[in-house]
């Protein structure tokens, strides 16, 4: 797809959010350090995140930079408890000057207070070195709340090895993927496939997206939630079949479980975003050249993708230090350095907002793991196929906590995925009710 078609598919998407947000501009966090838009003299800033490589980053800024230097601490993922930790600490007033938000959680930190406008340091020169939609979706308000750091389009990572073995074909359709399941299962009672992630309403809510569902639209003064649409409607009962006739596994994502069974070989698919490729190098090195990539299977047989994660650095409502810590973001989003350091970790595959810097990380990334196949033409390609409408509301970690507490009571002939969304569903409505904001859905 050539580029003006993909940036205007992707654009829309974009758009949808900061429009969305313009809703919670009344809301949003206010201002704080006013200081120019480069730092002078030397400064201390602190960093938390989670993204595989982040300390390698802060390792090589810190061995190049004598005016900033930068305090790194590893907090959990978002989802698993990151969250958690940055809105306490900036609820106690000791939150670090710079955290990871990913796309989907800004428009809650920014609708909290939790966050400070950055545009005076991330200036137009700066965003002009990153894409369009990125810059779209840390937006918020007609404000820049965050420097993008990556897009994460769907992928679909599988040991070529067994599926050779097991006379499987890759499938590209959702259809197909349904009867390479059940050849799976049948080819070893053990396997299956690939893993429901009860822990993860992310990847479920990427694949809704996938199928073209928009949970959430700003009209006028209203938010409009929808999660009974056609599209994710399909995705809920698909995969209801797929737990239903045991034909994946469900475990939580990254446990030791799910770990295992990559492992011994009874897992032998994985749906993920671009970032996975370095997740599975850094977790299986021994399996060096049993893994392959492909695009995610579709639903009509047009490539389709949504986008799962996706990380920007914010900065926290009450650090005095907004310059130096914008300026150590965009070092690590947009300079071949930053990129370098991160993907040399050997753990990172990230797929990184500056176009100009794709080459780069495609350069230093080893794909021996991947038997030598160019993993960043596909992340090009599946990124061209996102699918435009999709818009995150201002109640993420309400939205997903309550989700994730139902998709843990799924059991056969009990609870399923459809009274995990509708429980989703009335948990937001009831949260923005809460906030006096007006409602429909």
């Amino acid at each position: 797809m050539p580029r003006s078609r993909r940036s205007t598919r992707v654009v829309i998407a974009a758009t949808a959010t900061a429009t969305a947000l313009a809703v919670l501009t009344a809301c949003g966090g206010g201002g704080g350090d006013d200081s120019p838009a480069k730092s002078s003299g030397p400064v201390t800033i602190t960093f938390w995140g989670w993204a595989k490589g982040s300390k390698n980053v802060v390792d090589a800024f810190n061995a190049s930079h004598k005016d900033i230097q930068v305090k790194f601490e590893e907090i959990p993922s978002g989802t698993a408890g990151g969250y958690a930790k940055i809105s306490n600490a900036v609820k106690a007033g000791n939150a670090p000057d710079l955290v990871s938000i990913e796309y989907s959680s800004l428009p809650e930190f920014v609708s909290s207070g939790a966050l400070q406008d950055i545009g005076g340091e991330f200036t137009e020169q700066d965003r002009a070195k990153l894409l369009p939609q990125a810059v779209q979706l840390t937006t918020l308000g007609g404000k820049n709340w965050a420097v993008p750091f990556d897009a994460a389009p769907q992928a679909f990572f599988y040991r070529k090895d067994l599926f050779a073995k097991y006379r499987i074909a890759v499938p590209k359709t959702w259809d197909e993927f349904r009867t390479a399941a059940e050849k799976v299962k049948k080819a070893d009672a053990k396997a299956r496939i690939a893993t429901f992630f009860p822990d993860d309403p992310t990847t479920f809510e990427a694949m809704a997206w996938q199928a073209g569902a928009q949970w959430f639209k700003a009209e006028n003064d209203t938010w409009k939630i929808d999660t009974t649409d056609p599209a994710t409607t399909k995705v809920a009962g698909y995969w209801q079949g797929l737990l239903d006739a045991d034909l994946v596994h469900k475990n939580a994502s990254f446990s030791p479980e799910w770990t295992g069974s990559l492992k011994n070989g009874t897992t032998i698919g994985y749906l993920g975003a671009s970032w996975g490729a370095g997740v599975l190098k850094g977790t299986l090195p021994e399996q060096s050249g049993k893994w392959a990539v492909a695009p995610m299977p579709n639903w009509n047989g047009t490539p389709a993708s949504g986008m799962l994660g996706g990380t920007s650095f914010a900065v926290t409502k009450d650090s005095g230090k907004k310059a130096a810590a914008v300026e150590f973001a965009e070092w690590m989003s947009t300079t071949e350095a930053g990129v370098k350091a991160r993907i040399a970790s050997g753990t990172s595959s990230a797929f990184p907002a500056a176009t100009a810097l794709r080459p780069v990380a495609k350069q230093v990334f080893d794909a021996s793991y991947y038997g030598g196949q160019d993993i960043y033409a596909l992340f090009e390609q599946s990124g061209a196929s996102i699918a435009p409408g999709w818009a995150w509301g201002p109640t993420t970690g309400t939205t997903n906590t309550t989700i994730k507490d139902q998709f843990g009571k799924i059991a056969k002939g009990g609870p399923g995925i459809a009274d995990a969304i509708k429980a989703g569903h009335d948990a937001t409505v009831a949260e923005l009710t809460k906030r006096g904001l007006k409602v429909e859905g």
